[in-house]
């Protein structure tokens, strides 16, 4: 055997490209996810269309809002060919929007200084935690009191529901941090706002956007709540309207767009946290 020839069978074999183990794990997961919706549409079709269960007779099943949802029938409000379905959804999208970016801008700050200053958290927290329990419903007249304009008031409405969870999460993200790293970052001289912002701030991220994404649901409910009792425009209003109206197969439809739209944007959060957090995940990919 020659020289060259021995050089070549020794030569190592070129490394095999990995998959990194969360896309395996989310290629693993999509089939799944796939036979649950077909199996909760199949207990849907059973229990409405096929056995008219008693709890489910007057409901509307699968087929019937599914051919609303596609109808070119401009009388249906609410198909995928109307406009009118789309400014329902784009109010609603616009009122989470600034109702969760001002929760955002106030929550985060307040849940920062709440887990900071232990004579902050002890002149606030009792405060917070009296007003938290109390149901977004119970602040529909007093919303309508302080805002003059029904969208206003959703929004205030939406906004305080989300407003407690981004709080409360970043609250307890500053608490989880092991003090002896602020007492090391102290030791080698560095300012109180430089203690914040490279160690405060990064450690408490997971429970921030843990908080952002509770936020965003409850956002989500809450603005329902508001728009069925003071909304002209937006999927609660349709949802309440639908039901005066008995059209049953619209409630759905509405509450399908919910059920999307704000799985899209707790999903557009959970990517922005992972590409901000990415150093957390890069050993374990």
């Amino acid at each position: 055997m020659s020289t060259a020839t021995a050089t070549r069978a020794a030569a190592p074999a070129p490394p095999v490209p990995t998959v990194p183990r969360r896309w395996r794990r989310r290629a693993t997961a999509a089939p799944w996810a796939v036979l649950g919706f077909a199996l909760f549409l199949t207990a849907w079709y059973l229990c409405v269309d096929v056995l008219s269960l008693p709890r489910f007779h007057a409901l509307p099943g699968p087929i019937e809002v599914f051919r609303e949802w596609v109808s070119t029938d401009p009388v249906y409000g609410t198909s995928l060919f109307t406009a009118s379905y789309y400014e329902h959804i784009w109010a609603s999208v616009r009122r989470v929007t600034l109702a969760f970016t001002a929760a955002l801008a106030t929550g985060i700050p307040l849940g920062l200084l709440l887990g900071w200053s232990i004579r902050f958290r002890q002149y606030v927290f009792p405060v917070f935690e009296v007003i938290r329990p109390i149901p977004i419903l119970a602040w529909v007249p007093l919303a309508i009191l302080m805002f003059h304009s029904q969208e206003s008031s959703v929004v205030f409405l939406t906004c305080l529901a989300a407003f407690y969870a981004v709080t409360l999460n970043t609250l307890l993200g500053v608490r989880s941090i092991d003090p002896d790293l602020v007492r090391a970052a102290r030791c080698l001289g560095a300012r109180p706002v430089d203690v914040l912002w490279t160690v405060v701030v990064p450690g408490a991220l997971p429970y921030i956007f843990t908080g952002l994404q509770i936020a965003m649901g409850v956002a989500w409910f809450s603005l329902v709540a508001g728009e069925m009792i003071a909304g002209e425009f937006g999927l609660g209003y349709l949802i309440n309207a639908s039901y005066t109206t008995t059209r049953y197969p619209t409630i759905v439809i509405a509450m399908i767009t919910l059920g999307l739209v704000g799985f899209a944007s707790s999903a557009l959060i959970r990517l922005v946290g992972n590409r901000l957090m990415a150093y957390r995940t890069r050993g374990r990919a």
